[in-house]
């Protein structure tokens, strides 16, 4: 009589098992989040810079009003242009701007106006490349009424050496991270079976296939999973929504598509990595002899 008591009451205690397994595992899925989502905002951020780079386009004196508006419109004709951002500045706007920034002396002067009318525009990240760039302008130089086309070489030059750096960077630690997340999660979950490695050796004892034996476990390796991917995204939504609020401008860098389908991955993650290693453990159970289990 004692034993089957005794039975009966170490049974409730692998419970909680699996839920500081659950937990656990949502813990290291919501970190994985994080990291995932500072990639995402990284290269949103680096879009945003890149297409903050002004390509200058400066006309020639004798331009007329129509050969501007065709030149403007076509380049809103253009892949490469980011919408809404052409801009055309005239030689006397270009000026008012001088006497904003060098005060009224500079107008007393009363020197002729240097200036050029120019035509202002971002190009997409896409195509913020310097031979992209190189291409752009050489193009826009064979336009009859365009003297010459600038953009920042140097900045364009140091923004794709650093991403370069950034991307390696980002490969090497993300490829050591999910190792590390592989590791702590097979640890928890092998610990939580840890418990039930006497009923798994004693169902093959009386005949039971391995199948049938992994079976239950495989099912609620699944649903554990599930909850545990679910509990990481709510977290991380929970931390997205507390940014917008206090960091408002957040809200235009957000890709939620992308984030979707790193809360997909994050979901299918857990469920796969729960299965792998509950059936790694289970039949690593199955391989001890006897003596070896206890």
């Amino acid at each position: 009589m004692a034993g089957p008591e005794a039975k009966g009451k170490s049974a409730p205690k692998s419970r909680p098992n699996y839920f500081y397994s659950i937990g656990s595992v949502a813990l290291v899925l919501f970190v994985l989040g994080l990291f995932g989502l500072f990639i995402l905002q990284s290269q949103q951020l680096v879009s945003y810079f890149k297409e903050r780079i002004n390509v200058m386009i400066e006309l020639r004196t004798d331009s007329s009003p129509a050969g501007i508006d065709s030149l403007q419109a076509q380049l809103q004709a253009t892949p490469y242009l980011k919408a809404g951002s052409l801009e055309f500045i005239s030689k006397e706007d270009a000026l008012e701007l001088l006497r904003d920034d060098f005060g009224e002396e500079f107008m007393k002067l009363d020197l002729p106006n240097p200036l050029y009318d120019i035509i202002l525009f971002n190009v997409r990240s896409d195509y913020m490349r310097t031979d992209s760039l190189d291409l752009i302008r050489s193009a826009w130089r064979q336009n009859p009424i365009v003297s010459d086309v600038y953009y920042q070489e140097q900045v364009v030059d140091l923004l794709q050496n650093n991403l370069k750096r950034i991307s390696w960077f980002t490969l090497g630690f993300g490829i050591f991270f999910l190792f590390i997340a592989f590791v702590l999660i097979h640890n928890t979950i092998r610990l939580a079976l840890y418990s039930n490695r006497l009923l798994i050796k004693n169902m093959e004892l009386v005949g039971a296939s391995w199948t049938f034996i992994s079976r239950p476990f495989i099912l609620r390796s699944i649903r554990h999973g599930i909850w545990s991917g679910l509990t990481a995204i709510g977290m991380l939504c929970l931390l997205l929504f507390w940014l917008q609020e206090k960091f408002p401008d957040l809200r235009d860098l957000q890709n939620w598509t992308l984030i979707g389908v790193l809360f997909g991955s994050l979901l299918l993650f857990g469920i796969a990595i729960n299965v792998a290693s509950t059936w790694f453990t289970v039949n690593k159970y199955l391989k001890m002899r006897v003596d070896e289990v206890y």
